[in-house]
């Protein structure tokens, strides 16, 4: 494992370790809103918190970039970008299905990627070069030849409802040729079920860097692709993500480019 996926996936743990205890605890959580639809927990704070300083540790001079507290500035060849708790609005109604995604950026490209489901136990990782695992073994992304029959996953514009007539004509049109669609809440075990071929394509509008950004990774070392809804092959910052099998995502995009 590399050096710095292996203090990735330490931090990882050590925030999925918070997490759980905290899910075992919810009458005891503080929830705010950081928006419509939007939420956060003092969990989601102090799990981000345990990640930059476990990281700092081994890298005290590299920046971050977190959901909750913003841009730290240091290194700019060695950025981290975090969501210390993917599917917060699951994790407050209880419902088993949230994760941990730390990402590095080496000069600006994606390097290292971990997605930790600490609920399941699921560890899914990524290096550029070196492929993804789940839990140490090997996976791909599935290669169906075209949207029939396939399994996909998406997002509703919960945050931005003015979206919503829009999305949904898309959503139709996408539902009449494949074979049956999930909406599950996380972004990042999205994107880490894609590479494990568990689905066989997702697509999102509204989703913010921390979001994807291991994920996007865990796909490409997985075989698949990764776009934005034009096609664009670097959507990192786009707001807008597609992923799949090459033909899966070619599809998806005539489906969503409208």
């Amino acid at each position: 494992m590399h050096p710095m996926l292996n203090i990735a996936v330490r931090a990882a743990r050590t925030a999925g370790n918070i997490i759980a205890r905290g899910f075992e605890n919810r009458d005891d959580l503080k929830t705010e809103s950081k928006g419509a639809n939007d939420f956060v927990t003092q969990i989601d704070k102090e799990a981000e918190q345990a990640i930059i300083h476990k990281i700092k540790q081994s890298y005290p001079d590299h920046s971050f970039i977190g959901e909750e507290g913003g841009k730290v500035s240091g290194d700019d060849d060695y950025t981290w970008i975090i969501d210390p708790l993917d599917g917060t609005t699951n994790f407050v109604k209880g419902i088993p299905h949230f994760a941990v995604s730390i990402a590095l950026l080496h000069k600006g490209r994606l390097d290292q990627g971990v997605v930790f489901d600490p609920i399941r136990g699921e560890l899914f990782t990524a290096s550029k070069g070196a492929g993804a695992q789940l839990n140490g073994y090997r996976i791909r992304a599935s290669k169906p030849k075209d949207l029939g029959g396939t399994v996909l996953a998406t997002a509703l514009p919960f945050k931005h409802r003015e979206q919503t007539e829009q999305y949904m004509q898309s959503l139709n049109s996408i539902f009449a040729k494949c074979g049956d669609i999930r909406r599950c809440g996380s972004a990042a075990l999205d994107m880490a079920y894609v590479a494990a071929g568990r689905y066989d394509g997702y697509w999102e509008r509204g989703v913010n860097a921390w979001d994807i950004a291991a994920g996007e990774l865990m796909v490409r070392e997985s075989g698949g692709l990764v776009t934005d809804f034009k096609g664009n092959n670097d959507p990192l910052y786009s707001g807008e993500i597609v992923a799949g099998s090459p033909k899966v995502v070619q599809a998806l995009v005539k489906h969503l480019k409208g």
